[in-house]
């Protein structure tokens, strides 16, 4: 099978396209035939192993795909050969087949194409971990989502919209929030043209965002403070302006915030029924259309660096993918 291989960490062109066997499914695991692969920032970092999740070397990039299971382990039991699947590993994605335990699978809604399923994990359990497990979002409150374009933040409006909420979303391109609007943004700020934190008290009448969601970090952040409601959720989801927040407690304490960070996968390893939560809801989520992902490019797996470099260049709106 053709795969993506990491020896060497640094830049994403060191990666190296090589045959290697297909793997065997052990007790509890599937084969499948992976058709897409999607691209995730971590994949860059941990190429360029300044991610926190280290792999040993040598390792095959990519946190989540789709595909056809084409063979079952002992005891990988309510599945099929032929069954369509969104699955996660990590990482091991970018490759013509994968392993999975079954616990990692739920099922590709029929009417999605395979890089639509590919691109739904990490950025659905992102969005539902932040929205519902941790700021317990409700209807007709306000959701300011930043970084709105990409993937994750995209997926946000999409659930905080099926959830009742009142959505602004930031992002730097009109172009990119005219999508973000297609996908049910009440109002789209660019925040190049203007400063968000006043026009977010215009929207709201001078009262301000009841959750803030955050995978932009640096001064984005910490300017959303001003801008909070009283008693609003800060969610800290991630830093892709490259720097962590500096934050002043004055806010915090005047307004009664709540700051809380977001790590979806690690939560439900510490808060296991969490877990089941979202091998239940996610499925059904996305039989019903809820946070169907937007994919803006399209590589095939020879392509992987350049696929890379499209998402270190912010070029991507909502998801990339590898076809396989």
């Amino acid at each position: 099978m053709r795969a993506v291989l990491c020896e060497t960490l640094g830049d994403p062109s060191l990666l190296k396209i090589v045959d290697l066997p297909v793997p065997e499914p052990q007790p509890g695991e599937v084969l499948i035939r992976v058709r897409a692969a999607a691209l995730n920032f971590p994949d860059v970092l941990m190429v360029a192993g300044s991610y926190q999740h280290k792999p040993a070397l040598p390792f095959i990039p990519g946190v989540e795909a789709a595909g056809e299971i084409t063979a079952l382990g002992p005891g990988a039991a309510g599945w099929s050969v032929g069954d369509r699947v969104i699955f996660g590993k990590r990482p091991g994605c970018f490759a013509e087949y994968a392993t999975v335990s079954v616990e990692a699978l739920f099922p590709a809604p029929q009417q999605w194409s395979f890089a639509e399923a590919a691109a739904y994990r990490v950025a659905a359990t992102t969005a539902y971990n932040a929205l519902v497990h941790r700021a317990a979002l409700k209807p007709r409150e306000v959701l300011l989502v930043h970084g709105a374009t990409g993937g994750v933040g995209m997926a946000a409006v999409q659930l905080g919209k099926h959830l009742g909420a009142r959505v602004i979303a930031t992002g730097g391109d009109d172009g990119k929030l005219s999508v973000v609007r297609d996908q049910g943004a009440d109002f789209v700020i660019n925040y190049r043209a203007t400063d968000f934190v006043p026009l977010v008290k215009d929207l709201t009448d001078g009262r301000g965002a009841d959750v803030v969601y955050d995978p932009v970090g640096g001064e984005t952040f910490a300017r959303s403070l001003r801008c909070a409601a009283f008693g609003g959720r800060l969610l800290i989801i991630g830093f892709t302006s490259g720097d962590p927040s500096i934050l002043k407690s004055n806010h915090i304490l005047i307004k009664c915030l709540s700051v809380i960070g977001v790590r979806a996968g690690e939560y439900a390893r510490h808060h296991r029924p969490l877990a089941e939560d979202y091998a239940r809801e996610l499925p059904r989520l996305a039989a019903l259309g809820v946070m169907r992902p937007h994919i803006s490019h399209r590589f095939a797996l020879e392509q992987v660096a350049e696929a890379m470099r499209t998402l270190q260049a912010r070029q991507v709106v909502g998801k990339a993918v590898l076809e396989l």
